[in-house]
């Protein structure tokens, strides 16, 4: 979600050929930490108690051990000085050509900077020897920075890997493709990022406070298994000790929506939330949410449970950061 704060000012503001307000500021960006936070408090209705007081250990005080409070921190941490390295990993730059092929491929669309693909790898292998720590009650309170950050990374990017547009290259993530929605001139990415949610929820945003009724239904029909696809294919690769694999899988599935529905039809300035366009992404977005929700908690339970084979762990070369010197 991150790319479209400063394109979406910048941009606008010369549309408007004014400065924004700070009201229509907050009306166009507004969806960029709920939806996240939303994902990391449903995620937590599918955590073991025991998942749940270790990851307690290895978050500050200041979030009281939800990962639903922590869960937009990395989009603000990429907007500052010391964290700006990481700007680059809320995404895969994949090369497209909707609708006849979309692909995603490591080498060619994984930057030496790093992507969202790598990032969750490396933020996993990091999160293993964390949990060890805080296991053997050698991490409390959150007192290891890099820890926290690599939890608070990892809940964040699985729920980026899991929107199209964050793992795909067109228009920079659909970021420069300008369309509208409820009359609001506006790009693609903001589109897939918040506005469909909230009008298939019938909101104009979700408090960041707690779970709201949308999740609770979806974590409600993740539990039941009412989809369209079996929840079993979401999680076919969830070992944490092949997390460049998984990360790579997810970034596919939902790189193939690109194809299939994203930039499916002609837009010609038409209004995006009346035209059908939203309610066909409807069962789509749910789907995708629900996915990144089922997908965090399975990850988390095995991390902490040591779920997974410890003799496949590859050590993964991590960007530098200031809070490592």
């Amino acid at each position: 979600m991150l790319r479209l704060y400063g394109l979406w000012r910048s941009r606008l503001e010369q549309r408007y050929a004014c400065p924004l307000s700070t009201s229509l500021i907050n009306l166009l960006t507004f969806e960029i930490p709920d939806v996240h936070q939303q994902i990391g408090y449903s995620a937590e209705q599918l955590l073991t108690p025991s998942t749940k007081s270790i990851l307690h250990h290895i978050l500050e005080p200041k979030y009281n051990g939800s990962i639903g409070l922590a869960a937009s921190w990395a989009d603000d941490y990429a907007h500052t000085t010391e964290g700006a390295f990481s700007y680059q990993w809320h995404w895969i730059d994949s090369a497209d050509n909707p609708p006849y092929y979309c692909n995603v491929y490591y080498n060619r669309d994984c930057t030496k900077g790093g992507c969202v693909v790598s990032a969750i790898a490396n933020q996993t292998q990091i999160l293993k020897g964390c949990i060890a720590r805080a296991k053997k009650g050698q991490l409390v309170h959150g007192q290891d920075l890099q820890c926290s950050y690599a939890l608070k990374w990892v809940a964040h990017f699985l729920g980026d890997i899991a929107q199209p547009l964050h793992a795909s290259g067109v228009a920079a993530g659909g970021n420069d493709f300008d369309v509208v929605f409820g009359n609001h001139s506006t790009e693609l990415h903001a589109v897939w990022d918040g506005w469909i949610v909230y009008a298939d929820a019938n909101v104009t945003g979700f408090p960041n406070n707690t779970i709201q009724p949308f999740f609770k239904h979806l974590v409600s029909r993740i539990r039941e298994d009412d989809f369209s696809i079996p929840t079993a294919e979401w999680i076919a690769c969830s070992d944490p000790s092949t997390p460049l694999e998984c990360a790579l899988s997810w970034a596919r599935d939902s790189n193939a929506l690109t194809c299939d529905y994203v930039y499916s039809q002609a837009f010609n300035g038409t209004n995006l939330a009346t035209s059908g366009y939203a309610t066909g992404a409807f069962p789509i977005v749910e789907l995708q949410i629900s996915k990144a929700v089922l997908r965090l908690g399975t990850w988390l339970n095995k991390l902490v449970a040591g779920d997974y084979d410890h003799g496949r762990d590859v050590v993964l070369q991590t960007n530098p950061s200031s809070f490592l010197s």
